[in-house]
């Protein structure tokens, strides 16, 4: 039996490990990590976060093309994009599903998937999820706003319902998008995404 107990151990360390979060979530507060790091763009050019950003701040999210929840809120996703640019913040999708890039999450489903949704904004390759473990990302669609100091001010998600536009009753981004330009205290900081988990490769 003990045989049997310390031979399990091994097993259930290593589950642990692949089921445990990249790192601890980015703190409200903190810098955008990697801010020079380059990433390739549906267009093919290389852009950073530092090359995203506006005079108003930058927003980041995860996102992809295969999760469901991605796809339920498409719309909403691309009403706070363009809300974002609209205010002068700057705006980066980041695709971080390095295990899927063989399934509907490679580069060139990227562009047609942005073609098809009509993104205006960078669309980029987050390499081996990099990018989502340097923000302690794990869903999809997760965002991340920072103001124009390149500072967190709002981490989550886009509203309060994912089931779709119609039940939604706070829409927890733009409202800290609203609070962010007029200089105010982010009422809601954090917020709890609800997606798909980051196909990362273990």
């Amino acid at each position: 039996m003990k045989k049997m107990l310390f031979a399990f151990l091994p097993v259930m360390a290593i589950a642990t490990l692949l089921l445990k979060p990249a790192s601890d979530p980015l703190p409200i507060g903190a810098p955008i990590p990697k801010a020079e790091i380059k990433m390739k763009d549906i267009s093919g050019a290389e852009v950073s976060f530092k090359d995203a950003q506006k005079k108003n701040g930058l927003l980041v999210m995860f996102s992809c093309n295969t999760c469901p929840v991605v796809k339920r809120y498409q719309s909403r996703s691309n009403e706070v994009c363009k809300y974002a640019m609209e205010k002068e913040i700057g705006v980066i999708l980041l695709n971080p599903n390095e295990a899927y890039r063989d399934n509907g999450d490679s580069y060139d489903d990227m562009k047609d998937y942005g073609k098809k949704n009509n993104y205006s904004w960078y669309y980029v390759m987050d390499n081996n999820s990099v990018m989502a473990d340097a923000f302690g990302a794990n869903r999809t669609p997760e965002l991340f706003l920072f103001n124009k100091e390149g500072k967190l001010v709002y981490h989550g998600a886009i509203d309060d319902n994912s089931n779709g536009p119609d039940q939604v009753t706070r829409k927890h981004a733009i409202i800290a998008i609203d609070e962010m330009i007029a200089g105010k205290d982010i009422s809601m900081k954090e917020t709890r995404s609800v997606g798909c988990s980051i196909k990362r490769r273990s």
